[in-house]
């Protein structure tokens, strides 16, 4: 059974950081892309992620520059770093894993 678990979410001031978690068990973990997504109140579900399983990264263009994303096969886990924070980035964050597993998401907000 797979299980993607997120930790890291909250509250912070526009401007501050946080770092979101994503531990995943029941796939081979260092051979999967891994992925964070948002989705917003009344708004679709939207990449802001991505990294390969060789370390390659993409983002969506609206945290390009403020967000990072890393991996730990070690861990077992994926990363993700946002800094410079806005209260459009207000959203459910959620991981994937290899392009079809999700976690249950975390709320982020941030207040202006």
């Amino acid at each position: 059974q797979v299980q993607l678990v997120e930790s890291g979410g909250g509250l912070v001031q526009a401007g501050g950081s946080l770092r979101l978690s994503c531990a995943t068990s029941g796939i081979i973990f260092s051979l999967n892309a891994m992925g964070w997504y948002r989705q917003a109140p009344g708004k679709e579900r939207e990449l802001v992620a991505r990294i390969t399983s060789g370390g390659s990264t993409s983002y969506g263009d609206s945290v390009l520059g403020r967000f990072t994303i890393s991996r730990d096969n070690a861990k077992n886990t994926h990363y993700l770093q946002m800094n410079s924070l806005k209260p459009e980035d207000t959203a459910v964050y959620y991981c994937q894993a290899g392009f079809r597993y999700w976690g249950q998401g975390t709320q982020v907000t941030v207040s202006s």
